[in-house]
């Protein structure tokens, strides 16, 4: 029996070749899953994905309210407006309800069957350049349609005024404010109102509106407790500062703002309308909350089925049908030595230089401007600025990409298409409303060329998958996208740029770019091409530009 130094001794030997000893090979097999086994959990995941779809759609359509949609065509305002209710013809009320910047009347569904469970009839419209009603947008034409739609209701009969709430949220709660100032309605709701002065670090020029009105009767303002750069305290301002009434409320809700506060807010807005008394009788159910998470669910399920589809389209197999050493550098056969991996500190420093210097020339010049986005156009100049930046540093790398696979472009363009359709139509119909028109679709190019040229140099960045590994990348990769906000947020509130919706919609940007990411990841890892990966990242991100930017 060898002793265990003898053991490890020739396995060194083994390793390095020092042996006298004819040299002793060792080798260590890496079993792949069987494929039975990989077609039952390929399959799991498929049915899982389907039933979560099915699943949710059920519940996110299921609704005991009666809802229609209708076009109200007020001073020039084509309005695309929903209108709900419990189904009774009689009704103790109405409600018209806004929503905020970069937002559309089916955000607003659940405010809304809120309202409609009192046996209110709510009127919730798509305001100008959002959802469904063409543009231009602008936030004086926003407040101009919304008052002319309540005035257009009220010569139609369709609501009374005096029983009537003006509810809103973000721009929707100051539009309530400033119209319902000058419309004689029964109350305001303003559902954390967008501010209105420059105050507590709000610059001016991050203000929608400006010269508050004097608040209207029976309003109520509600903040929540963690609103950031002094909104809470303006909102309280507006309600105490030298303007206070009695029927005017401030709330501070330390959870969900819209339900806590719907029941004092149907009282305090029909008090000494329907008993005299301040609150409406009755219980107070708060809405079924099965759509959202119907929603949710369904697109849960998309995001399962996304991985597997977009592999198949690209005609290669799943990651787990090939051999250890093929998974880890699936791209190597298409690595030219002009793109070598660049060490991660100096990717950083490259995207944070380019970012500043990008931001500090946008404030001289946006060629995009002609796109009118409101913030979108800034948004598609910084990406084309930046990402042709980075292109002319790295040309060598871009030179060594070209040409590239046809079939592997192709496929990439197909599976990224496919998957902004299946996403858009699900939103659609059950959270939001992210059809794109033909209006929108038009602004594609442009907003295509921009990502596609930031999303290729990110990619001669990052450098081959099998170069970095799959999770150093992605983490690099959501760095550099971190610092590009940075810069943003340089610009917005050092060099004054008026991006605000940058900043409210960091977070969905974030989940988009995360998901974006991975699927980027797959194509070039599946395709070891950096276009046909650029390619598919870039209709996805001008795709969703086009659903979260308002048409000005």
């Amino acid at each position: 029996m060898r002793r265990p130094g003898e053991v490890l001794q020739r396995l060194v030997n083994a390793v390095t070749g020092n042996s006298g000893e004819a040299a002793t090979k060792i080798c260590i097999q890496m079993t792949p899953l069987p494929p039975a086994a990989m077609k039952w959990r390929k399959g799991l995941r498929g049915v899982t994905g389907v039933v979560l779809c099915i699943v949710g759609f059920v519940m996110a359509r299921a609704t005991p309210y009666r809802e229609t949609s209708v076009i109200i065509r007020a001073a020039g305002c084509p309005l695309v407006t929903d209108v709900i209710d419990r189904g009774d013809d009689d009704v103790r009320g109405y409600v018209v309800l806004l929503h905020g910047l970069s937002a559309n009347k089916k955000i607003m569904n659940y405010l809304a069957r809120g309202f409609a469970a009192q046996n209110l009839r709510v009127f919730v419209a798509d305001l100008p350049g959002h959802g469904r009603t063409p543009g231009p947008f602008s936030f004086e034409r926003a407040e101009t349609c919304t008052e002319a739609l309540v005035r257009e209701l009220a010569a139609r009969r369709a609501i009374d005024p005096k029983r009537t709430i003006l509810a809103g949220h973000s721009m929707g709660g100051a539009i309530a404010i400033r119209a319902g100032a000058r419309l004689g309605i029964a109350g305001v709701i303003a559902v954390s109102p967008a501010p209105m002065q420059a105050a507590h670090g709000v610059p001016v020029d991050m203000l929608p509106y400006t010269n508050p009105p004097p608040l209207p009767p029976h309003t109520l303002a509600i903040s929540a407790a963690l609103e950031p750069l002094g909104i809470r305290e303006i909102t309280r301002d507006l309600v105490y500062g030298g303007r206070w009434r009695d029927e005017q409320i401030f709330v501070r809700p330390t959870g969900h703002a819209c339900q806590r506060a719907l029941r004092p807010a149907c009282g305090a807005c029909f008090a000494g309308v329907e008993r005299g008394d301040a609150e409406i009788s009755g219980e107070f159910n708060t809405p079924s909350a099965a759509p959202l998470f119907g929603g949710l669910a369904g697109l849960a399920g998309i995001l399962l089925l996304a991985g597997p589809f977009v592999r198949e389209t690209l005609g290669m197999p799943n990651e787990g049908s090939r051999s250890a050493n093929e998974a880890a550098a699936p791209d190597r056969h298409h690595m030219p030595a002009e793109l070598a991996t660049i060490p991660a500190f100096r990717v950083l420093l490259e995207v944070a230089a380019v970012s500043f210097a990008t931001v500090a020339l946008l404030r001289f010049w946006n060629p995009l401007s002609f796109v009118r986005l409101y913030n979108g156009g800034y948004f598609a100049s910084f990406l084309l600025i930046a990402g042709v930046a980075i292109l002319l540093i790295h040309r060598k790398s871009l030179r060594a990409s070209w040409p590239a696979e046809i079939k592997a472009v192709l496929f990439a363009s197909f599976a990224a298409f496919a998957l902004h359709l299946l996403a858009t139509a699900w939103f659609d119909a059950t959270l939001a409303e992210a059809w794109l028109s033909w209006a929108r679709w038009a602004r594609f190019p442009a907003l295509f060329v921009a990502a596609f040229a930031y999303l290729f140099g990110e990619e001669l960045l990052l450098g081959p998958v099998a170069s970095r590994g799959r999770q150093a990348r992605v983490w690099l990769a959501l760095a550099v996208r971190a610092i590009a906000f940075v810069a943003l947020l340089f610009g917005i509130f050092v060099l004054h740029s008026g991006a605000i919706l940058v900043i409210l919609l960091a977070l969905y940007l974030a989940l988009f770019f995360l998901f974006q990411r991975l699927g980027m990841d797959i194509v070039r890892q599946e395709t070891g091409s950096p276009i046909a990966a650029a390619l598919f990242g870039a209709i996805l991100l001008a795709g969703f530009c086009l659903v979260i930017f308002p048409v000005t």
